[in-house]
């Protein structure tokens, strides 16, 4: 495993980073949780990425229990605010901040994050005072770092602009082969402001892991095939185009010595700006492949290819 530095902060995370959002929230057992969380140590993952809202706290319960007992300085824990946690709990006002952060303390039995992320942008709240609870919770010691999740690029650029307050260090977009939008702006104005992107989604949902086939039925482990978790599956990815084009992807894979999940995550990764990548797992098994791809590397015009292949199908 390879460790890149947080933005302008002291942190060194894994290049793969272990998230709890669907594994632990989507009925999967617990046993089987903590196994995946107690291989991605193993493997030299140190970025858990977690969040309040994932199973309404479950997930960072269960995470609490699978961290008990392990060296704290160890690993690297990062959680969200902003979604309803209760008909009147949501957004990321002072006191939400405070109150969100103290809850998730409770569930994950720690007494201090590394990094605390707003998952969206409230625009519901005054920024000012967003910026300000953040700055307290990381001065009285209870956050590390703060970072934001699919800001706009205004709000970024006016919360760098105040003034005595603490400044985000990591961003957390969405981003892949197939879901390119973070280059046009977003990953400019980063790497001019000390901030690095832990990136959700690369393996955009499965498709680019090559397990959905044109004409075919979705595998029934896939998150395609449930209900539960594929409203976020852009309905565009599991069209014959887009199945086709990843499907010509593999043999690109092959030549690099690497699953095509393996060169979709090196692909990402690619660029200085990303620290990590995020990986869900249902199975420890699956942990072990992808975090593969932060040992490989792949020649240059590998990923050019690929990128022709797909253009017109990834968003941008």
């Amino acid at each position: 495993m390879k460790y890149r530095k947080l933005g302008n902060s002291d942190l060194s995370v894994s290049e793969i980073a272990f998230g709890s959002w669907l594994t632990f929230s989507s009925g999967a057992q617990k046993e089987n949780a903590v196994a995946c969380v107690h291989r991605a140590l193993d493997r030299g993952i140190n970025l858990i990425d977690t969040a309040n809202v994932y199973g309404r706290g479950a997930a960072e319960r269960v995470l609490g229990e699978a961290l008990s007992g392990i060296r704290r300085d160890s690993y690297v824990l990062a959680t969200k605010l902003f979604f309803p946690m209760s008909d009147t709990d949501r957004g990321l006002s002072r006191v939400q901040i405070h109150k969100q952060l103290e809850a998730s303390l409770q569930r994950l039995g720690v007494d201090y994050v590394d990094l605390y992320q707003c998952h969206r942008f409230d625009a519901a709240t005054p920024l000012e005072e967003t910026m300000q609870a953040l700055t307290e919770v990381v001065r009285a010691g209870k956050a590390r770092y703060i970072g934001f999740s699919e800001w706009p690029i205004d709000g970024i650029g006016t919360a760098l602009a105040m003034p005595g307050v603490e400044r985000f260090v990591s961003s957390q977009p969405q981003y892949s082969l197939l879901h390119r939008g973070p280059e046009k702006e977003l990953i400019p104005l980063s790497v001019r402001s000390g901030i690095s992107q832990i990136v959700w989604s690369p393996l955009a949902q499965g498709v680019l892991t090559g397990k959905y086939s044109a004409g075919k039925s979705p595998p029934s482990d896939s998150r395609a095939a449930d209900d539960a978790v594929n409203g976020f599956l852009n309905p565009e990815w599991l069209k014959p185009p887009v199945l086709n084009a990843v499907a010509a992807l593999k043999p690109l894979a092959e030549k690099a010595g690497l699953s095509l999940a393996q060169f979709a995550l090196a692909w990402v990764l690619r660029l200085p700006n990303i620290a990590s990548a995020i990986i869900g797992a249902s199975k420890p098994a699956q942990i072990d492949e992808n975090v593969a791809a932060s040992e490989s590397r792949v020649p240059a015009e590998l990923f050019e290819d690929a990128e022709r292949i797909l253009a017109g199908k990834a968003a941008h």
